[in-house]
């Protein structure tokens, strides 16, 4: 294999009398891979009857056809509902509130740490949205103070 040469930097490099371009610039956009092509080709036309097969070997009792038609009608759920009013949120103090009552949500046990977590995040956010807009408004004073001198 020939080595890549360059005579200055971010121009074509030769490798085996072939040209590169600079970077590298991967697969097109929009292209797609020619396996999934040819699978679709295969398929094509077929889905409905392939469906209609599943489903009578899980009704036959194929305990893979089954979990193959299940997670296809009802998939597994990654996130569900918690079931915890959070106090409302308007100032930063707010969130000192909203933050005392997840922690007291997992001692009693009613929501999971994991919950309180997430919830958490949205305390953290709204924390954060608050302070930039306080710091606006700062910077927005000072600079009409320097504008009026």
């Amino acid at each position: 294999m020939a080595k890549a040469t360059t005579s200055r930097k971010n121009e074509e490099k030769t490798r085996g009398g072939r040209l590169f371009a600079p970077g590298n610039p991967g697969r097109p956009k929009g292209s797609r891979n020619k396996t999934t092509l040819a699978l679709e080709a295969l398929l094509d036309g077929e889905a409905e009857a392939i469906t209609r097969k599943a489903v009578e070997m899980a009704l036959a009792g194929d305990s893979v056809a089954l979990r193959m038609v299940m997670d296809r009608i009802m998939p597994p759920r990654k996130d569900r509902p918690v079931m915890f009013t959070l106090p409302k949120l308007e100032t930063a103090g707010d969130a000192v509130k909203a933050t005392a009552a997840l922690a007291g949500a997992v001692a009693n046990g009613d929501i999971t740490p994991g919950e309180a977590g997430e919830l958490a995040k949205l305390v953290d956010g709204f924390t954060k949205a608050v302070e930039l807009h306080e710091i606006q408004q700062r910077l927005e004073k000072l600079e009409a103070a320097q504008g009026q001198k």
